[in-house]
């Protein structure tokens, strides 16, 4: 069974809406990695943990999500939330969307239990988004928080204590 599973969400054609790319690419280099230069290419293999960033998160992810111990989900969020970056737990809960594309992670961990019988340790990191113009540069307060999601990552999956490529 895979370890760590890190998985963004998001558009990054949207301004800061794509923040969880950039926070992915972060990780991968405190990690000692080489970090993709854009979205589409595929991020570093690591024996300990694997990256994946998608637009969305869809229904078929759950076969993937049952192979590991632990997934984090990374995306961003518009201020309906108190903290700038904020770190939760994530428990199965199938929840109806009025957006017919749209899946939250509790109801991807929900089809994950219901379908393959696993369920891994999850948890949901949101940071601010500012703006959400259609441009791949995020705004500059939402770039200043890129440092503090990872650390925050970092030292919740205690990643930097694991036996891997990790530069200190």
């Amino acid at each position: 069974m895979k370890k760590i599973l890190l998985l963004g969400y998001g558009n990054p054609d949207r301004e800061d809406d794509g923040v969880a790319w950039h926070i992915l690419r972060e990780l991968t280099a405190r990690m000692g990695l080489s970090a993709p230069d854009s979205y589409e290419d595929d991020f570093p293999e690591d024996p300990q943990v694997d990256f994946a960033f998608h637009l969305q998160l869809t229904p078929e992810m759950a076969e993937e999500i049952a192979q590991y111990e632990y997934v984090c989900f990374v995306d961003a969020h518009t201020g309906d939330i108190p903290e700038e970056v904020r770190l939760i737990e994530v428990e199965s809960d199938f929840q109806r969307s009025p957006l017919t594309h749209h899946l939250t992670p509790q109801s991807l961990m929900s089809i994950c239990e219901a379908i393959y019988k696993r369920k891994p340790k999850a948890m949901l990191l949101s940071t601010r988004g500012y703006k959400f113009q259609f441009t791949r540069a995020l705004s500059a307060q939402t770039a200043l928080l890129i440092p503090q999601a990872a650390e925050m990552i970092l030292n919740r999956l205690n990643i930097e204590n694991m036996p891997i490529n990790v530069m200190s």
